[in-house]
């Protein structure tokens, strides 16, 4: 968000660049970009970001942000964005402006009940608290309960969010089973509440198995 800001702030006069972007890999690094515009239809400045991003060799992407020129902060993105964002970048968080301030959305909140190109060539992302790293990494963990999340059966990249040196696994999701909240055991609920605060007492959660990628 910072970093779309701050280029947004030094766009001119221009009335073809009005927009600023830019959009974080999974390694961490920071892709920005502005807008095109043209009355035929020139590229938002979040499909531009995707473009640069990909020049470097980004494969996943993890956040995005946009923001506009003249004081205008973080903006949302249109609609065709948000269908390009979901179909390349499923997993990807958007920063979108809020009443008390920024959120960060998964696209697919943005974008509901719309169709999903199930064949376009993505990796899926999952992602872990920082604290789970060695356990996932040492195979002690290899299931996670899920709620308000969409995950698929195949291969999946793990990210940890926060952890300092941008750590993500490869690997894979090889089971999903459905639960609920009352059918797991009261400590793990209450743990699980502290994780989703928003989460009703009649929630339908998923159990989540998965595998790290070994070595051969």
């Amino acid at each position: 968000m910072d970093v779309a800001e701050e280029l947004a702030t030094t766009l001119g006069e221009n009335p073809n660049h009005t927009v600023a972007a830019a959009v974080m890999d999974i390694d961490g690094r920071v892709h920005k970009a502005v807008n095109v515009y043209h009355f035929n239809g020139g590229p938002c400045a979040e499909l531009v970001a995707l473009g640069v991003a990909a020049t470097a060799g980004a494969t996943q992407l993890l956040t995005i942000a946009a923001a506009g020129d003249r004081g205008r902060g973080l903006i949302p993105p249109c609609g065709r964005c948000r269908q390009v964002l979901l179909d390349q970048h499923p997993d990807i968080l958007v920063a979108v402006p809020g009443e008390e301030g920024p959120l960060m959305r998964p696209i697919r909140k943005l974008l509901p009940d719309t169709y999903f190109f199930p064949d376009a060539p993505t990796g899926r992302v999952m992602r872990f608290n920082r604290r789970y790293y060695e356990a996932v990494l040492s195979g002690q963990k290899t299931s996670t309960i899920r709620w308000d999340e969409t995950h698929h059966v195949g291969a999946a990249t793990f990210v940890f969010e926060g952890h300092p040196e941008f750590a993500h696994l490869d690997g894979s999701i090889t089971a999903i089973e459905s639960t609920t909240l009352s059918e797991l055991d009261p400590e793990y609920a209450a743990g699980l509440r502290g994780h989703y605060p928003a989460m009703p007492a009649d929630a339908e959660l998923l159990r989540v198995h998965f595998q790290v990628q070994r070595a051969e």
